[in-house]
């Protein structure tokens, strides 16, 4: 697909215009420089996790490359590589903290292993969903705490898209309790892993890429993905006979664009607030998209392909948040960094709750009367 062709499909072609215009009218040359000199032109690469142009996920870092390279006025030039293209999908986090690469685009629950804090600002099972997390990322002090967190690996984070709520996942036996978890092999990544782990499953940690060979082999049994928009593109109903519903592990993950540090600070402020209004544009972007997309992909997983979509059993979902509140606790008891950054985020989500208990759920309530008219 190319390039522009990418930005007008995503619905950002106006948008794009418009941050390059308001790029260009800042290209004049810094204060330091001589009268008429031109500015540097960056050759910046960003790697992600994704497989190339895999439609929301990789698509949306193509988008937020492009974007960046027009609204800076070509200022900054950005080649963007899928995963296993310059380093593997899972080296991400340490090519942009060397400087391999100057940009990475992921989630931050991969790297939890380098900082215990990290899947906070991604997804917590049974935690904020998207609004929310946009909420205490940019109104709540989460992005502070964020970058505090990663500025030790020469880092600097945003928000970078959201799938909005996943499905529980793909599996190959039904789900009628928690026994039927034990033993599991399933591809489930971040702290929804490990809480499966306290359940009696074998969590496994896959990159997208290489979950349709593993359950067409039968090396997992089950595996979660994101939701019908690119479960379908990967052919998971395909593999397996049951989908459940809903995403307990990923309520609203928020996906990151991280930068090298000194590549960061090296840009004008200009540059850094251009920065800034593209990763902004793609968060709000990329969860457009899935709202559009999942809801047609949903109805053709139904309708052409007859996936029998099933809800968990409560007595599951309990299991689950037991196990999670569990791990979370301990998560806090032996990092204090954890602890600090738990507090703020369950503040927030105790306050989020009591407003949308009488906002959104009861509206989500109220409107079922319409339907049913």
């Amino acid at each position: 697909m190319q390039r522009r062709q990418l930005i007008q499909g995503a619905g950002l072609g106006g948008l794009a215009a418009t941050l390059a215009a308001c790029g260009a009218q800042t290209q004049g040359p810094a204060p330091s420089a001589a009268a008429g000199a031109e500015q540097p032109v960056r050759q910046w690469k960003m790697v992600t996790t994704w497989p190339a142009n895999f439609p929301g996920l990789g698509s949306g870092a193509a988008l937020l490359g492009e974007m960046i390279t027009q609204a800076t006025g070509g200022r900054i030039k950005v080649k963007v590589l899928g995963a296993g293209e310059l380093v593997p999908a899972f080296e991400v986090f340490d090519a942009v903290s060397r400087g391999t690469a100057e940009i990475g685009h992921g989630a931050a629950y991969y790297w939890k292993g380098k900082a215990e804090a990290a899947p906070f600002f991604c997804a917590i099972p049974f935690g904020l969903n998207a609004q929310e997390m946009n909420g205490w990322l940019y109104y709540g002090g989460g992005l502070e705490l964020w970058r505090e967190l990663y500025a030790p690996f020469n880092l600097v984070p945003f928000p970078a898209g959201n799938t909005g709520t996943q499905m529980a996942g793909w599996f190959n036996r039904e789900i009628n309790s928690l026994d039927d978890l034990k033993g599991l092999k399933m591809r489930i990544p971040g702290l929804g892993g490990e809480v499966m782990a306290r359940v009696g499953a074998t969590p496994v940690n896959l990159p997208g890429g290489e979950i349709f060979t593993a359950m067409q082999s039968g090396a997992i049994d089950a595996t979660e993905w994101v939701g019908p928009y690119n479960d379908l593109a990967f052919g998971l109903h395909r593999v397996a006979k049951y989908c459940y519903f809903p995403g307990w592990h990923e309520p609203g993950p928020t996906l990151e664009c991280i930068f090298n540090k000194e590549a960061f600070e090296s840009l004008p402020d200009d540059l850094k607030a251009i920065v800034d209004a593209c990763c902004r544009a793609v968060n709000d972007a990329m969860l457009a998209e899935y709202t559009a997309r999942n809801q047609q992909a949903l109805e053709q997983l139904k309708s052409e392909f007859k996936v029998d979509f099933r809800p968990l059993p409560e007595p599951v979902l309990h299991g689950l948040a037991a196990a999670t509140r569990g791990l979370l606790d301990e998560m806090s008891s032996k990092d204090p960094f954890a602890a600090k950054v738990y507090a703020s985020y369950s503040e927030f989500q105790r306050r989020a709750m009591e407003w949308h208990r009488i906002s959104e759920v009861a509206y989500y309530a109220s409107r079922r009367a319409l339907v049913e008219l």
